[in-house]
């Protein structure tokens, strides 16, 4: 029987252990074993991952609805978000040294080499010094949530002090970063989840919650703001934004993550973007900057293991989570 002799002259490839999927389906589909790390290339850097959150559009990612927007490549490891320690500079890689603590939104045009791993070869460029005041889980799961709510509410929405915003799935890791983005500029908010998140979302300050499963959510809105809101921010869609479309002023924005506006009955007035949130090292950096000076808190509501990678992902399809679940390798 033919046997592979090593040859000590030409290195072996480095492996991580790491989750992963072969083909696009359910969780099901998920395996967790040994993957060999690509080359450390210029520009790059090998990180030791400490943490990773996972993110509802994984799974989108994992069914293959997400094709047409980031294609994969198999055997492909979900994870976007990261936060962890840099092992290795790969040349041309001088902005962290070996040892540096770091944290990023690594979502490249292709996705094969996720975070959900022990080890991650990653460009250097998509990495920010993470916040020191945040533990390493919260670190892991701000990234996505933190780009994608401040480059809605912040970049596209322009909210500014005085205004009051509305937030739909205001629970969740991307509404509950709005809303304390939204009081950090002096916005009044009005958060939107269901009931059992109303202390939780006042806690992260929102000035007024609403249930969504108690009626129309428009009429809610009018009862504390008659005059409407100035900015509607989407993080649900569905019923609850039809619902809300009323609340807004005659020149309000819309800002959705969902929802391309192409079905919705809007005025001549509103304005609407729809944001999918980018890499972007100047944002992270803010976002570093708020969170180590108390304004900005990552509630994490459960961690798993690598091993247990399935029963993050069970979690993270309920739909109906508050605060931040994350892999911890």
């Amino acid at each position: 029987m033919p046997y592979f002799i090593p040859n000590p002259k030409i290195p072996m490839p480095q492996q991580t252990q790491a989750a992963y999927y072969t083909e696009f389906g359910g969780i099901d589909k998920i395996q967790v074993g040994p993957l060999d790390l690509p080359e450390v290339g210029e520009g790059e850097v090998l990180l030791r991952v400490k943490a990773a959150g996972i993110n509802p559009v994984d799974h989108v990612v994992r069914e293959g609805h997400f094709q047409a927007v980031v294609p994969n490549a198999f055997p492909a490891v979900p994870g976007w978000d990261v936060a962890g320690v840099v092992e290795k500079c790969g040349h041309g890689a001088s902005r962290f040294a070996e040892g540096a603590e770091v944290y990023g939104y690594v979502r490249r045009p292709v996705v094969q080499h996720g975070t959900f791993a022990e080890r991650l070869v990653v460009p250097e460029c998509y990495l920010a010094a993470r916040p020191e005041k945040l533990t390493w889980e919260a670190a892991g799961g701000l990234p996505l949530a933190g780009l994608t709510a401040y480059q809605s509410v912040i970049t596209a929405g322009q909210l500014k002090a005085g205004e009051t915003v509305l937030i739909l799935g205001a629970s969740g890791g991307v509404g509950g970063t709005a809303i304390q983005l939204a009081k950090n500029v002096g916005a009044t908010v009005i958060a939107v989840a269901s009931a059992r998140s109303a202390a939780y979302m006042q806690a992260l300050g929102a000035d007024f919650t609403i249930d969504y499963k108690a009626g129309p959510v428009g009429e809610a809105v009018k009862k504390v703001a008659p005059d409407g809101v100035d900015l509607l921010f989407d993080a649900v869609s569905g019923d609850t934004l039809t619902q809300s479309l009323g609340a807004l002023k005659p020149n309000g924005r819309l800002i959705s993550v969902l929802n391309d506006g192409k079905a919705l009955d809007l005025g001549p007035g509103i304005r609407f973007a729809h944001v999918m949130a980018q890499p972007s090292v100047p944002d992270l950096d803010h976002l570093a900057a708020l969170a180590d000076a108390g304004k900005l808190r990552v509630p994490v509501a459960e961690t798993f293991s690598l091993a247990d990678v399935k029963k993050a992902f069970e979690q993270i399809e309920t739909k109906h989570t508050t605060g931040k679940v994350v892999i911890v390798p």
